[in-house]
């Protein structure tokens, strides 16, 4: 008796004895505002690679042995690494070494700093942007319009403090980045100080798998690296 006296009055019990108003019939459920399962997105696949870790952890000679493997794999491959120079046992500066063998003057220890002409500095090393260019922005501006329509892969160690002075190498590093025939195989530093534009873009975006080197695994990271690279020349 009780529950037909409620629903004349137009009343519902609750699972919990409460009293709610009736739904009116034929008047639909409303959907959930959120989805309790959302869609899973598959993870994109990489299209270059790149070494992070700190200075003198070994990331050029990962860069040098991985390249080595990828020529005996007949991988078309081009490219530079940075290489420390040395006098008297003493770095004094760095240079830029191509893949065939070319040699510039990246940097040098240079005297304290010039208000009478402009210099690019890090620390106590002088940039010598001009002699950078030269080497690097043909091997960059080549690889990007080759038309074969054979992947290849672009060796670019580093994108660091020294190299991003260059405005023209951040343009060509970018077309290389966006387009869709040539796999950079690259390094970048880790974070420290005030972030570097290009080097943040690398490092968060979905395009690009970092492994970051230590000296735990610097001696058995190849071959995952070589197979990452591999992967992305599919």
């Amino acid at each position: 008796c009780r529950r037909l006296l409620l629903l004349q009055v137009g009343w519902r019990t609750t699972r919990k004895g409460e009293r709610a108003p009736s739904r009116p019939a034929g008047k639909e459920e409303r959907p959930l505002l959120y989805p309790t399962n959302p869609p899973i997105q598959a993870p994109s696949m990489a299209k270059h690679i790149f070494l992070t870790g700190p200075p003198g952890i070994g990331k050029t000679t990962l860069i040098q042995k991985t390249t080595e493997v990828l020529k005996s794999s007949a991988v078309p491959i081009d490219g530079f690494y940075t290489e420390e120079v040395r006098e008297g046992g003493r770095r004094i500066g760095f240079d830029v070494v191509t893949l065939s063998g070319r040699r510039g003057v990246l940097s040098r220890i240079g005297s304290s700093p010039s208000v009478a002409r402009h210099e690019y500095r890090v620390g106590q090393y002088v940039v010598d942007l001009a002699s950078f260019e030269q080497l690097a922005l043909p091997l960059l501006r080549h690889v990007d319009l080759d038309s074969s329509g054979v992947k290849k892969v672009c060796v670019i160690d580093e994108i660091g403090k020294m190299e991003l002075f260059s405005q023209s190498f951040i343009q060509a590093v970018r077309q290389i980045l966006s387009g869709s025939g040539t796999v950079i195989l690259g390094t970048i530093p880790v974070p420290k100080g005030k972030p570097l534009g290009l080097v943040e873009e690398i490092r968060n975006s979905k395009e690009v798998k970092v492994f970051s080197i230590t000296r735990e695994n610097r001696d058995t990271v190849l071959q995952d690296v070589v197979t990452a690279v591999k992967n992305c020349l599919k």
